[in-house]
């Protein structure tokens, strides 16, 4: 079972995902900046540059978003051209274009938007032009994926594409149907707003934080949601209510003085989670550095001294730690380049046992991720699908004096 905790101000919402006892998700939403990712706009082609091929899009926000020709292309590939048109070739200055966030601003750079539509159900992802069926690669039973692809081929209209998302694994042909006509509907919605706005306009912002996450993580019938506003509590339960087609599903207020992150024990695992050095129960440490390019990890002993041989030591010492960090780069959603640089091991099983632990507890994340393999250095790479900020860069502030290195210069250079 998993614990939701929403702790609601009036400048933020932050929720935090509790399994087995364990923070796995934390994330956190300003009020004056509400997430654009997902968000469809009506946009204005302002700059086309073909030397990087791609184009800069007024979507009525301080810096213009980002637009890539791999974006603009049809996004089924085998409908792409054989040689990639310039950006020149797809887009003028002045047009009008649909458009929907795809990242949001990062490090002072505008958002990525693409015209790869799609709309995200409990179910299914709607893709209004894509023209194709994907089932999720976590549904293994290949006749389930079969049945589920045959059916949505059958329900989707010609140039439609369909994506089925885990959470369909056995679910009646009823209850998928009814998901893509509601978010079929939202996309005859967006296109009637297009047709009469001027742009720049928001045509559609996609659910609020807490609707996001009932939708994509939780489980309405076994998990449990504690919120700590009334009024987000009956917005949820109505929410749940059209999720699970009319079926009450209470929500838990969480009313006492003390801070609901305090008595759920979230505050005392994030302040681990997201410091620089991390200790792991055996002894073990793993220290974390950030650069604008990369995320790099290190694990080392520190008081672990194992009690046989020093190969069993750091063999446990690294499955441990792979254990932890991929948690943690869920927990912190850390996204790009992740060089991890784990002890070395003599024994290439060993190796491929640390390798086997993160790749199973990452399948959990429902970022997209891929574990690149060991470079001829001995360090693991692998790398994240970033589309918001690091959970550390909301939360902490760079330091005024150090700029975030940590280090203060005491020597004055005449």
């Amino acid at each position: 079972m998993k614990q939701m905790i929403v702790n609601c101000e009036p400048k933020f919402t932050q929720m935090a995902l509790i399994e087995e006892g364990k923070l796995i998700e934390f994330a956190t939403e300003r009020s004056q900046s509400e997430s654009l990712v997902g968000s469809f706009y009506k946009g204005r082609v302002v700059n086309v540059l073909p030397g990087m091929q791609a184009a800069f899009v007024d979507i009525g926000h301080k810096k213009n978003a980002f637009l890539y020709v791999d974006d603009v292309l049809h996004p089924h590939l085998e409908k792409q051209p054989k040689v990639k048109p310039s950006i020149e070739e797809l887009l003028k200055v002045g047009q009008e274009v649909v458009v929907q966030v795809m990242k949001e601003s990062l490090r002072g750079k505008g958002p990525r938007v693409t015209t790869h539509y799609s709309l995200p159900g409990r179910w299914v992802v709607f893709m209004p032009i894509s023209d194709y069926v994907a089932v999720s690669k976590k549904i293994q039973r290949e006749s389930e994926r079969t049945r589920l692809k045959i059916l949505c081929e059958q329900m989707r209209f010609r140039g439609e594409g369909i994506i089925v998302r885990t959470v369909s694994q056995d679910e009646p042909r009823d209850a998928i149907q009814g998901d893509l006509n509601f978010l079929r509907a939202q996309w005859e919605l967006i296109q009637e707003r297009a047709n009469e706005a001027e742009a720049p306009s928001l045509l559609h912002r996609d659910l609020s934080i807490v609707q996001r996450l009932i939708r994509d993580v939780l489980d309405p019938i076994k998990d449990e949601l504690v919120i700590n506003n009334v009024r987000e509590a009956n917005d949820a339960e109505l929410y749940l209510s059209e999720m699970t087609n009319g079926i009450h599903i209470p929500v838990k207020v969480y009313h006492a003085p003390e801070s609901i992150f305090k008595a759920y024990g979230i505050r005392e695992q994030l302040d681990r989670g997201l410091a620089r050095k991390v200790s792991l129960s055996s002894g073990g440490t793993i220290v974390w550095d950030h650069t604008e390019a990369l995320t790099v990890i290190d694990v080392n002993t520190s008081k672990y001294t194992g009690a046989f041989s020093l190969e069993e030591t750091v063999t446990l010492t690294n499955l441990q730690a792979a254990e932890e960090i991929a948690r943690l780069i869920r927990l912190r959603d850390v996204g790009g380049i992740i060089v991890i640089d784990f002890i070395d091991m003599e024994q290439e099983v060993n190796r491929q046992s640390v390798v086997d632990i993160l790749e199973s507890v990452m399948k959990k994340d429902r970022a997209k991720s891929q574990i690149v393999g060991w470079t001829k250095l001995g360090l693991l790479e692998l790398t994240r699908k970033k589309v918001r900020e690091d959970t550390s860069v909301i939360l902490d502030k760079e330091c005024d004096h150090c700029s975030g290195t940590g280090r203060i210069n005491v020597i004055t250079i005449h």
